[in-house]
């Protein structure tokens, strides 16, 4: 991977195919998405375009070509849980080793403090090795394991919970501030 600088910038639904391109390996070939098929085109763009709502996704592209892809939704829909959020990030599989997928999350959990979030959360498939050792680099550490939750190519799979603190969790926090009230010009370079 490449001599030329990686771009982060938000996605759009126009991304889809090529972030599609990117996740569709995943679905097919790994546990690391507990998805068994490959969503349609116009589903994703829906994803894309439901997560724009409320929380930032983000795409690194290097040479006008999209590296990966990262992403909050929520962690939960009630009200009381407005302050975590889950976070998932997919790699195409000649970026990965590169850098990308830690500048993805920086710019993500940067964006994710700027809205007062201060638990990130990521749900990983378990046994994961590369996952878990990305995550436990970028200071997520382990808080939940559960037992045979996910059957997928011919087997069993457990899951684990990983969980970040960005910030204090102060007395009364400030309210969840939605990704397109933050404005252009949230994204880190």
């Amino acid at each position: 991977m490449p001599p030329s600088p990686i771009t982060i910038r938000t996605a759009s639904v126009s991304d889809a195919p090529a972030l599609l391109s990117i996740y569709a390996p995943y679905v097919e070939r790994t546990a690391i998405t507990f998805e068994y098929t490959v969503p349609t085109l116009e589903d994703f763009r829906s994803r894309i375009s439901r997560t724009l709502a409320r929380y930032p996704y983000l795409v690194a592209e290097c040479s006008g070509i999209a590296m990966g892809y990262a992403y909050a939704s929520a962690f939960h829909p009630r009200a009381a849980y407005d302050w975590s959020a889950e976070v998932s990030i997919y790699v195409s599989e000649d970026a990965r080793g590169t850098g990308i997928g830690t500048r993805l999350y920086g710019a993500l959990e940067d964006i994710l403090k700027q809205q007062n979030i201060i638990n990130v959360n990521a749900c990983i498939a378990y046994p994961n090795p590369g996952s878990i050792s990305f995550h436990e680099k970028l200071g997520y550490r382990t808080v939940g394991h559960f037992t045979k939750c996910g059957y997928k190519l011919g087997k069993w799979w457990d899951m684990i919970w990983m969980e970040k603190i960005l910030g204090d969790h102060p007395d009364v926090p400030g309210r969840l501030i939605p990704y397109p009230e933050l404005g252009n010009g949230c994204i880190p370079s």
